[in-house]
């Protein structure tokens, strides 16, 4: 429980730290007051929310909320990173700045790792998480007609799979869900789209073959899990940022699926990151991807929710 709180705080730290109303109050203590009071009173923390249980372990998520609001905000799920095998819901959250920034409503949530299960627990645990976070809009002001799903490689492979998953995938059934699962579009920062290239020849990758173990069908659950074999007309509008010399998951990923989405005549964009490894970006390529995605949002009508509260 300490240990919760402590990471809480310090986040609420990190976001005074660099939201850009914060860095134009450094040098005067008392504005530095003045908006750690604003923030505080602006956003609540919920924090690790078991949302599934399986393999005797539990799946959590944490919610950032803005709280002066008194209409459904605008809300993205993200999935951490770490290749299925490593990494947690707690690293790393200065990803989620840009959408806190933009005022919207934010579920950062865990999943099993290969260490609790093998693929395809995290697929399924994604799926059980959109799922929550729709039977429990009303409850936590999310807007459930502007749910976005994001997340960077490992991450991006699962938002990918999460918002473009037909109930026929049957990788649902952990949390049958009560209403329709959908998203109104996908943030993948280079995201694996086809999960058999990483498991043999020139493009295997240790971190996914380490989700398969030994299971005997991995080609089979591959195939189930790759975005690739989900391309099809009716999708949500995709938006794919990827590195061109990125060594960890290929360029050619973020290609294919482009070819194939434009080919299917679903609405998507690839921003390439000319020179760009995987992650590590110059503060120039990220605050240009920050903005095609504000305008990619825009375009398709999830814009900036306008504060609606006026607080002190």
């Amino acid at each position: 429980m300490f240990k919760k709180l402590l990471i809480n705080t310090i986040t609420l730290f990190l976001i005074l730290i660099f939201t850009q109303s914060t860095l134009l109050c450094l040098e005067n203590p008392s504005s530095v007051a003045s908006w750690a009071s604003t923030l505080y009173q602006r956003y609540r923390v919920t924090s690790n929310i078991t949302y599934l249980t399986a393999d005797n372990w539990e799946a959590k998520l944490d919610i950032y909320q803005p709280t002066d609001t008194t209409s459904p905000t605008p809300t993205v799920i993200y999935f951490h990173a770490g290749g299925w095998i490593g990494s947690d819901k707690d690293v790393r959250f200065f990803h989620l700045f840009q959408y806190l920034e933009m005022g919207w409503a934010v579920v950062n949530v865990e999943y099993r790792l290969a260490r609790v299960a093998l693929a395809p627990a995290a697929v399924e645990d994604c799926r059980c998480a959109l799922s929550w976070v729709i039977n429990h809009a009303e409850e936590y002001n999310f807007d459930p007609e502007k749910i976005v799903v994001a997340g960077k490689s490992a991450g991006g492979h699962l938002s990918l799979t999460t918002g473009m998953l037909p109930a026929s995938a049957g990788l649902d059934r952990r949390c049958l869900a009560q209403k329709k699962l959908k998203v109104a579009a996908i943030i993948n920062w280079y995201g694996i789209t086809d999960v058999n290239d990483l498991l043999d020849g020139p493009n295997m990758k240790s971190y996914a073959v380490a989700w398969f173990g030994s299971l005997s069908n991995r080609q089979e659950i591959a195939k189930r899990v790759s975005p690739l074999t989900y391309v099809r007309p009716g999708l949500p509008p995709i938006l794919t940022i990827h590195g061109d010399v990125d060594s960890t998951v290929p360029y050619s990923h973020a290609v294919r699926l482009h070819k194939a989405l434009t080919s299917a005549g679903v609405d998507n964009q690839l921003l390439t990151i000319a020179g760009g490894k995987h992650g590590g970006f110059t503060e120039k390529q990220v605050l240009k991807i920050y903005s095609t995605t504000v305008n990619f949002l825009k375009r398709h009508g999830i814009e900036k929710r306008v504060r609606t509260v006026s607080l002190p």
